[in-house]
């Protein structure tokens, strides 16, 4: 999913992605400052239910482009660290499966799971 939104704000919304995670949503978005700079959100979304109806709860990471690199290191590493050391049995191939409701976006089946993040 790919949009361009005018908020009006200085913070303009230039490209988003979704992951649906079951009962959790994943939204990427870049945004552009009024210096024509840009930062990543990343939110998670949980639908949750309530006495009249259902809500949903956010939580929100902003990064900035000083970070980019650091954080997918980071975030291999990290990933490497449980996938090789924690749960040397798993045999993650099995989440690859490309189902459009857990994946709406063109990038994400380009870079199937467990390939490396890389920023350019």
């Amino acid at each position: 999913m790919e949009e361009f939104k005018p908020s009006g704000n200085g913070r303009d919304e230039v490209f988003s992605t979704k992951v649906k995670a079951g009962k959790r949503t994943y939204f990427f978005d870049v945004k552009s400052t009024r210096s024509n700079d840009y930062y990543l959100t990343i939110t998670e979304s949980k639908k949750r239910f309530k006495d009249d109806g259902f809500t949903y709860e956010k939580h929100k990471i902003f990064l900035y482009k000083e970070d980019f690199n650091k954080f997918v290191e980071a975030l291999n590493y990290t990933l490497n660290h449980v996938k090789t050391n924690l749960m040397p049995g798993v045999d993650f191939s099995q989440f690859d499966n490309l189902q459009e409701d857990s994946r709406n976006t063109e990038e994400s089946l380009n870079n199937p799971a467990g390939t490396e993040l890389k920023w350019d």
